[in-house]
């Protein structure tokens, strides 16, 4: 594989623990699904950049939960209003009798709800506060329920699962060139995750930037242990070249230190079955 660039040089070996960037190019740019690395003639590689470990390493994974609210009112309706969609239109239209019934059954509760006593004075006291609503005041159904009566409209709150979300992982590396060969590195290393981030121009469009395979790696091979990566793109990347916050360089203009910080941002959530492939099986997954 291409080498993008290799810093600390001599440091990273094939015994040693290292991080890994496998950079390929989007198969079928703009084609939903046309990039799974890994699979033949999906992408093609640009080249691998080699940095040592991170100093804080971490993984967390989360997805997404909102409050709802039904109260039995609600659930009422929205049962009747089911038991109607579902009904046949057109055999209604040609008078079969089961379809009949169930329109005559969602017609008849919907009578029965609107006889509920309980019911119509909240029906009541909503059309009151929607109208003092008019004139400024912020008055509630349950407030004015709850000044009545004490009792508010039970909301049945529940928890409900609404999405997954994608991680995002921040790295920073410290990078002080103590030889020619290391300046060079770096110098190759900034210039490939810049334009590989970088959307390319063609005329009147722009095509999807590079994608990131990230990888700790022991030796030839992934690390044993820590969480593994799903392909990412490189959403930030920030050089501060006055690392000590002092500017200082060499006799050629090079910084005497710098850090380099990276945000990748995964490309797809993670799911339970990701835990069972290949890539996943091993060490404590994703």
């Amino acid at each position: 594989m291409l080498e993008l660039g290799r810093y600390p040089y001599a440091g990273i070996t094939s015994t040693t623990d290292y991080f890994k960037i496998e950079i390929f190019t989007v198969a079928g740019a703009g084609t939903p699904g046309g990039d799974l690395i890994g699979v033949a003639g999906a992408g093609t590689t640009m080249g691998a950049i080699y940095l040592p470990m991170p100093s804080n390493i971490q993984d967390g994974n989360s997805v997404s939960y909102g409050e709802n609210e039904m109260s039995t009112f609600t659930a009422k309706g929205l049962d009747l209003s089911e038991q109607a969609i579902n009904t046949d239109i057109g055999a209604v239209l040609r008078q079969e009798e089961g379809a009949l019934n169930n329109l005559k059954g969602a017609a008849q509760g919907a009578f029965n709800l609107a006889k509920d006593k309980g019911l119509q004075s909240i029906i009541l006291k909503s059309l009151a506060a929607e109208a003092v609503s008019i004139f400024g005041g912020n008055v509630s159904i349950n407030s004015l329920l709850a000044r009545e009566s004490g009792q508010i409209i039970n909301p049945n709150l529940e928890l409900l699962f609404s999405g997954v979300t994608l991680r995002t992982f921040k790295f920073s590396f410290k990078m002080t060139p103590r030889s020619t060969t290391e300046r060079d590195q770096i110098k190759k290393i900034i210039r490939s995750l810049k334009k590989n981030m970088a959307p390319t121009q063609a005329e009147d469009f722009l095509t999807t930037p590079n994608l990131f395979q990230i990888k700790y790696m022991k030796g030839p091979n992934p690390h044993p242990f820590l969480h593994k990566f799903k392909t990412c793109f490189l959403k930030d990347m920030s050089v501060n070249y006055t690392g000590e916050n002092v500017y200082a360089t060499y006799h050629d203009g090079t910084p005497v230190s710098m850090t380099m910080d990276l945000t990748f941002q995964e490309r797809e959530p993670i799911y339970a079955k990701d835990y069972d492939s290949p890539i996943g099986v091993g060490g404590v997954g994703f």
